[in-house]
């Protein structure tokens, strides 16, 4: 019993410590990315590699997404006769939470875990260091053009998959009911409002910061050389999903005191 308290206390102490660490990271960010030089060509082809690579991906799984919840909602909807219903609760449940949360999840898989790997295998190679040695900045090239294009690039993959996943719901609902583009998409814009677009599109940003950061903090530290290169991909994902899933939480809960109010 005493060695479980010891390891729990030593958890506890590591995940402070680490907790602190993360935030120095992203103190270090605010501090920098103001400051001349500019990495614009860095920053627009991060851009290009997180935004345009991921648009397969992130489109493919939210059109599922759409299929998938139209086709398991449509049974229970009409044992009530309130299958007409369903273009409002599809766009109204993915494009306030649904849509970005996947979405994210999906970009901590792919984003996030790639930038872990990449900056781990500078670390260790030694590339950063040389970096430093030569006089440039490693951290404004390397961290601050990726964190930046993460923030940037996830609000609009997330508006991407949002739409193939209503759109995607149209189709489920015109094989069955045989409804026309014009008509389900009149519904859909009639129910959706800016209260229910504005703060979703808000918290992706705060999602796309989260994976930028993370991914950079586990891979900029890197340790114990090839395996810890794993590793830090590995923890990249696990502490960004996590750390999603709060963000969405205090979003949500933010949202919804202005919704009382």
């Amino acid at each position: 019993m005493k060695k479980y308290f010891e390891n729990l206390i030593e958890a506890v102490q590591n995940f402070l410590i680490e907790l602190g660490e993360i935030t120095y990271f992203a103190g270090r960010f605010f501090k920098e990315f103001l400051v001349p030089p500019y990495e614009l060509q860095e920053l627009l082809r991060q851009c290009f590699y997180i935004g345009y690579r991921s648009l397969f991906l992130v489109g493919t799984t939210g059109f599922i997404i759409g299929l998938v919840f139209t086709l398991q909602s449509r049974p229970t909807l009409e044992e009530f006769g309130a299958a007409s219903w369903i273009p409002s609760m599809v766009s109204v449940s993915i494009v306030r939470e649904i849509g970005p949360i996947i979405t994210a999840l999906i970009c901590a898989g792919k984003i996030g875990s790639g930038i872990g790997a990449e900056l781990g295998s500078m670390r260790v190679t030694e590339q950063i260091d040389a970096m430093e040695v030569s006089g440039t900045n490693p951290f404004k090239y390397l961290v601050i053009t990726r964190i930046l294009a993460t923030t940037l690039m996830l609000p609009l993959l997330v508006i991407f998959g949002d739409f193939l996943a209503i759109y995607g719901s149209y189709l489920v609902e015109s094989m069955k009911e045989n409804v026309s583009f014009q008509l389900y998409f009149n519904q859909v814009f009639s129910i959706l409002k800016f209260s229910d677009i504005v703060p979703a599109t808000i918290k992706t940003f705060f999602f796309g910061f989260a994976i930028g950061l993370i991914g950079c903090y586990k891979g900029y530290y890197c340790k114990k050389g090839t395996v810890g290169v794993g590793k830090a991909a590995n923890a990249a994902v696990v502490y960004t999903s996590m750390l999603l899933f709060v963000i969405d939480f205090i979003a949500v809960f933010v949202t919804n005191i202005f919704y009382d109010v």
